[in-house]
């Protein structure tokens, strides 16, 4: 049944109204619970590192990167998605999505490029930087949340809706990545 209220709710033809209701109770759970993120350690290093070794590439590069990783998605040998997935930010981002039991459904840090950093699970690309997730919080304030549509998750048949904001440097204050987290609407309802 909730299910049904939910096609209702976020169908195209859903009221400003409706649509009102699911950005309030996305942002609330955005700084109620997502904004803490931020200041992970192992997320911090992480996008740390990975800037620091990006820090020459090039938009052809960036376009090759995304390539590479597109074509490795499903298979076995992935050697670029794996360091992704694999790292001690990863650990941390499933490590929380386990603690919410059931409302966070994918999360995954980018650094200053929009490229992925660490990942719950693998995602459709590796480059984000030209997605309003990358676009809409970098250099926007970790305050400034950017509440994605909800859609329909095939894989899951359930309705999400993505959460990002900007990461900066807690000893600097610069914007160093962003992170965007899925979460289960039917949950939130």
């Amino acid at each position: 049944m909730k299910s049904i209220y939910l096609a209702a709710v976020f169908a195209i033809s859903a009221t400003a109204s409706q649509a009102d209701d699911y950005t309030n109770i996305m942002s609330s759970y955005g700084q109620d619970h997502i904004v803490a993120w931020l200041s992970d350690p192992s997320i911090v290093a992480a996008i740390r590192k990975q800037n620091l070794r990006n820090s020459g590439l090039s938009q052809d590069d960036i376009d090759q990167l995304d390539l590479t990783w597109r074509q490795q998605v499903g298979l076995q040998d992935r050697p670029v998605i794996e360091p992704v997935l694999s790292n001690p930010a990863a650990d941390a981002l499933r490590s929380r999505i386990a603690a919410s039991q059931g409302v966070v459904t994918e999360a995954f840090v980018m650094d200053n490029h929009g490229l992925n950093v660490a990942a719950s699970d693998v995602t459709s690309d590796y480059w984000q930087g030209d997605e309003a997730k990358f676009t809409e919080t970098f250099g926007r304030g970790t305050s400034d949340l950017h509440i994605g549509d909800i859609e329909l998750d095939e894989s899951t048949q359930t309705y999400q809706g993505q959460i990002s904001v900007a990461i900066t440097d807690p000893e600097t204050g610069a914007y160093i990545g962003a992170l965007t987290v899925g979460l289960n609407a039917e949950m939130l309802f």
